[in-house]
């Protein structure tokens, strides 16, 4: 190990075992970043109380802080719980990477300048500086994110959170709302999220056979899938009323939905369950619930569906891609970062169930154009998204971070990388 090597806090709201992009991030990250040496820990709510409060999670040391349980409105307890932590384990790190400060970079930013400590933003969601990303909470309590108090306490977060070193954009349109928040250019640096493309990898037709066996899937059909949070701003709803369609057409067509609403403010799972009960679906649409094997179900497919409404980056896309699988996905956010349409997969505009039901009919249709698509996807994916190549933007970001006397843009610029 390189003993020069900068020593890394990730702060996050949510850490593994929970299940999620972020989550998924935070992990895979940290433990790529400490095989190149760096010594990392982490530290994060512990959201259940059978979780221990410190231990190993690969080449990770976890520390977890209150309030525990799954209340949605604990997370904000963090902003003081994780203040005891970050002084007691000061002499464990050099740079706090905050993975989603939406919240607790609001703290991380204040506790990390006392103590003398580099800090690096990463928004995991679109809103999280504009507080967009609030608006659903806010509506429960009839308030929106124009509400006078609501203002203040964001421009006075906002603030605060601009007196970090570092700010990651993981896609153009988190870089443009940077920019809209008056975050200096010269500040961000654009670092994609990664994918394990050893683990998120094509497979042979006897393999995904084994797999549909092991899986419970029927040999013989066309499968579409999505994976991640069942949401209501992924377009899950309008996917099933297309799906209805769509089985009128192909018999044989099955849609599998990978994940669970978890506690997302926006969980729609109850909804879309009772969609499928309600319309006799049951035959053409399953659920998996929340699983760890994820990539078994994307090499089990046929073709990748995610009609996601808002999105900052679109992880479970490029996981996908690097199956192998043909996508189809909307024009929005960070994906319009990723997908080339008619190149390696297929765009369309959000919310036109008409333009969703012609791609899904056009790839079903055409197994020539499915296997064009998803080879390229996959191209794609090694070549942009993989974790090494992220794993490395991140080492060397933070070894300038931590060496430098002034914030990290001022000294070197972006050492971002379209």
């Amino acid at each position: 190990m390189t003993q020069s090597r900068a020593r890394i806090c990730i702060l996050t709201e949510t850490f593994f075992p929970v299940v999620g992009g972020g989550e998924t991030q935070a992990l895979d990250l940290g433990n790529n970043l400490a095989e190149r040496g760096h010594s990392v820990i982490v530290v994060t709510r512990r959201s259940d109380a059978t979780h221990e409060k410190r231990g190993k999670v690969g080449e990770l040391l976890v520390f977890r802080v209150t309030p525990s349980g799954t209340g949605r409105r604990k997370k904000w307890g963090l902003l003081l719980t994780v203040i005891p932590a970050l002084i007691r384990l000061r002499d464990r790190y050099d740079v706090i990477l905050v993975s989603g400060y939406r919240i607790i970079g609001l703290t991380a930013v204040a506790i990390g300048m006392r103590l003398g400590k580099k800090i690096l933003l990463k928004a995991d969601s679109l809103g999280e500086m504009s507080g967009e990303f609030f608006r659903r909470g806010l509506g429960t309590v009839r308030l929106s994110t124009k509400n006078r108090a609501f203002r203040f306490f964001i421009n006075t977060r906002n603030r605060i959170l601009r007196r970090a070193d570092g700010m990651v954009s993981i896609s153009s349109a988190v870089r443009d709302e940077l920019l809209e928040a008056h975050i200096r250019p010269e500040m961000i640096h654009d670092i994609p999220n990664g994918v394990d493309t050893t683990r998120f990898t094509p497979v042979s037709d006897p393999v995904k056979a084994r797999l549909r066996d092991r899986l419970g899937l029927d040999q013989h059909a066309q499968i579409g899938v999505y994976t991640g949070r069942l949401v209501s701003y992924k377009g899950l709803a309008l996917l099933l009323r297309v799906w209805r369609e769509v089985v009128d057409e192909f018999s044989n067509a099955k849609l599998l939905l990978v994940g669970s609403g978890g506690l997302d403010m926006h969980n729609c799972e109850d909804e879309l369950r009772s969609y499928v009960a309600n319309h006799g679906l049951q035959n053409h649409v399953s659920f998996s619930g929340s699983v760890r094997n994820v990539e078994e179900y994307l090499q089990a497919s046929d073709l990748f569906v995610f009609p996601t409404e808002s999105e900052a980056f679109g992880l479970s896309l490029v996981e996908a891609m690097a199956c192998g699988l043909p996508v189809i996905t909307t024009t929005v956010g960070g994906v319009r970062d990723i997908v080339r349409h008619m190149e390696d997969g297929l765009m369309i505009k959000p919310a036109d169930s008409h333009a969703l039901l012609a791609g899904i009919r056009k790839l079903l249709d055409d197994p020539d154009l499915r296997t064009r698509l998803g080879s390229a996807a996959c191209r794609t994916a090694r070549e942009r998204f993989s974790s090494v190549r992220v794993a490395d933007l991140y080492s060397s970001l933070i070894e300038t971070l931590a060496s430098s006397g002034q914030p990290v843009g001022n000294a070197t610029g972006s050492i971002s990388e379209k």
